[in-house]
């Protein structure tokens, strides 16, 4: 089923008198394509998970529309919208079994939506077989590990096969390496059932690892739409240069100038077509090369070992950040010697952006 912001807009009254009101989301224009896993994203307060509340009906919007397939469902009962939402708390009742717990939301069905009890047992567990929990149907959720009791609840929003499944912040209360697997099982999930997702998370490899598209929001705006790699290869901004990427891309307070990007008295790459002006210049960490001829010289920090890549910190008295964070290949360890380090930019993994505005400057056009 295909989804359709159109202008949303959610305001919170001040809660201070003679204040302003709070602006959640703001003229949120968005199509979520029908069968796709989307990854909506962002820092924490940026809006997302009150743009979910405004999908699942939780919430009502102060203005705008929400479309699911043709249908406006705007102002419509959350009951009545055909949604699944799993809370980051996983919000499962303590007293009843695994299989209560999933049969719970088709006990409230009525009228020609109404099943017997053979009917909803049956149902239950087709979507605990299709979380791989059908083996503990019997337990309590005290029973279960962080990782069951996420199924459980992924399960439960399965079972009436919803039009649309919203995840808010799923993996939060989960150690790394279940993040890992249950990232993984929701992609798998999400394939199988082929209902279209919104996955609300902070955590930007995350969203990127699964999601067919990613939207990456700030104070309630939207910045950027796209495939997680076009949105990482070509941000927008800086602010979204910024937010993706581990290691973190490494900003330089710099110029253009003769069409060449300059970091302090080097020149790092050539810059065609763009006018003389003071930039932010943004490399990202895969993008520097050892080079005894490089054109960026930075003073050596330290290295980190990581196995098949080593990571260079160094210096630079034009870095914003106080450490630049530059992968390299482990076979180039032993040409890291005396205090500096020499380095050639990949000419693909350089951005500038305005210095005031903070907009992208494309290179070349």
């Amino acid at each position: 089923m295909k989804v359709v912001l159109e202008n949303l807009t959610k305001k919170f009254p001040s809660r201070t008198k003679g204040g302003s009101d709070v602006i959640a989301v703001n003229d949120f224009n968005f199509e979520i394509p029908d069968g796709q896993l989307i990854g909506l994203l962002g820092p924490s307060g940026c809006g997302k998970s009150t743009c979910l509340n405004l999908l699942s009906g939780l919430q009502t919007p102060t203005s705008g529309k929400i479309y699911f397939g043709d249908d406006d469902v705007t102002n419509l009962p959350p009951e009545n919208r055909g949604v699944g939402l799993v809370f980051q708390n996983y919000a499962l009742y303590p007293h009843l079994t695994v299989k209560q717990n999933i049969m719970f939301p088709l006990q409230n069905l009525k009228g020609a939506d109404k099943l017997s009890k053979p009917e909803m047992e049956e149902k239950a567990l087709e979507a605990a077989k299709l979380v791989q929990i059908d083996g503990l149907m019997d337990r309590k959720p005290s029973e279960l590990s962080g990782g069951q009791q996420q199924r459980v609840a992924i399960a439960r929003a399965l079972v009436k096969m919803p039009r649309l499944l919203l995840l808010d912040e799923p993996l939060s209360n989960l150690d790394a390496r279940l993040r890992l697997q249950t990232r993984e099982e929701i992609r798998r999930i999400q394939n199988e059932t082929n209902i279209t997702t919104v996955f609300v998370t902070h955590d930007q490899e995350e969203a990127m690892s699964i999601s067919d598209m990613i939207v990456v929001m700030k104070d309630g705006v939207l910045q950027q739409i796209g495939k997680p790699q076009d949105v990482y290869d070509s941000p927008v901004n800086l602010f979204v240069a910024k937010f993706l990427g581990t290691p973190p891309i490494n900003v330089f307070v710099g110029r253009v100038e003769g069409e060449k990007v300059w970091i302090g008295d080097e020149a790092v790459a050539e810059a065609k077509g763009v006018s003389d002006q003071p930039v932010y210049i943004g490399i990202r960490p895969e993008g520097f090369e050892l080079s005894k001829e490089g054109t960026l010289t930075c003073n050596l920090s330290r290295v980190e070992v990581m196995g098949r890549d080593i990571s260079v910190i160094s210096t630079h008295k034009d870095a914003e950040t106080e450490a630049i964070r530059s992968i390299i290949d482990a076979d180039n360890l032993e040409s890291i010697v005396g205090a500096t380090v020499k380095f050639e930019i990949k000419p693909h993994k350089i951005l500038i952006f305005n210095k005031e505005t903070e907009e992208r400057i494309y290179i070349g056009e």
